[in-house]
């Protein structure tokens, strides 16, 4: 007797319970985001941090700063190292992406369209001196792709002097201003017919008010 009823009130899972159950299975089975050079890099640096001083509270914003200062003073040669593990870390990636099946529905939040008459966005200092390097890099390292053109370019942005990078910032500052004249204009192209059709519709109301009467 006590079997059939230890087995009868053996709890069980609602249909809400089971599916969030089923997506959490998922998320845990989803591979692990790829670590670059300078992630490895800090996760180190805290690592060691924590074997030399265990009992101490990290300030996060004041390491992340020293980290930053750390990894630009370093030489490529120091860097190397860092850069291996990344790579390594890609593969492993890759490989499990490839066998990875995502569960219905992941990934299918759909984006609001954009209004193709809506002004460009403007650009920071750093993307219009891309636009400019971009096509040296591409003559000098003409084997490279996307994610070793966009190093190339980040390291040459980082050696610019402070002169080119003001000149760069200026044009920056120029294309925002255009950026927001345009959008006031745009604003006021997409409001006005929501504002005549209100108009309209208060002149319904003035009408109806004057049936009544």
């Amino acid at each position: 007797m006590y079997a059939m009823n230890q087995q009868f009130y053996l709890p069980t899972m609602t249909k809400n319970e089971m599916d969030s159950k089923s997506k959490q299975n998922c998320k845990e089975k989803k591979p692990k985001g790829r670590m670059s050079a300078y992630t490895f890099f800090v996760q180190t640096c805290r690592e060691e941090h924590r074997k030399k001083h265990p009992n101490e509270n990290v300030n996060f914003t004041e390491f992340s700063k020293k980290c930053a200062e750390r990894w630009k003073s370093m030489t490529d040669t120091e860097k190397k190292r860092f850069s291996a593990m990344a790579e390594k870390d890609k593969i492993r990636y890759d490989k499990e992406m490839a066998s990875y099946v995502p569960p219905a529905g992941e990934g299918g939040r759909k984006r609001k369209k954009k209004d193709p008459n809506a002004p460009k966005r403007p650009l920071s200092a750093f993307f219009i001196f891309c636009h400019d390097e971009r096509p040296a890099v591409k003559a000098i390292y003409p084997t490279y792709g996307v994610g070793d053109v966009a190093k190339e370019l980040g390291d040459r942005w980082n050696k610019v002097s402070p002169e080119t990078k003001h000149k760069y910032e200026e044009k920056a500052n120029i294309d925002k201003l255009r950026y927001e004249k345009d959008m006031n204009i745009y604003r006021g192209k997409t409001v006005k017919p929501n504002a005549a059709a209100a108009d309209e519709h208060d002149d319904d109301d003035d009408e109806d008010d004057d049936d009544n009467e």
